[in-house]
């Protein structure tokens, strides 16, 4: 086998050996309360995102889009779980959107939205 094989072929499993560091790098997120597309009733609520990873509680963000079309931050719990998100909300009946933005602790941000709706 010649060196320029050989190299490429060495080349070519490490990039391939690093592909799946890569993939968990990023915050996906894996779980909400409420999901998306779903509902929960009116009142004050605990809202719920899970990661499958460690995020970083004060530089990600929640917020909060009501039937208004008002935006509104969320303030993060600070008990929330190494990799959730927990905010609490007011909510009145009526469409929702929580749009999440989540820095994993590698200083990967993604983000995402969950629509839901808040019944009476």
């Amino acid at each position: 086998m010649s060196v320029r094989i050989r190299s490429l072929l060495v080349s070519s499993g490490a990039v391939l050996a690093l592909l799946p560091q890569a993939a968990l790098a990023h915050a996906i997120l894996t779980k909400s309360t409420p999901a998306s597309g779903g509902s929960i009733a009116a009142g004050h609520r605990t809202l719920d995102f899970q990661y499958n990873s460690r995020i970083d509680h004060k530089r990600s963000r929640l917020t909060l889009t009501g039937p208004d079309g008002a935006a509104h931050v969320l303030t993060i719990a600070p008990g929330s779980a190494a990799n959730a998100l927990d905010a609490d909300a007011d909510l009145k009946p009526g469409s929702y959107t929580l749009r999440w933005q989540a820095l994993a602790l590698d200083g990967h941000i993604t983000r995402g939205d969950v629509p839901f709706t808040v019944t009476p």
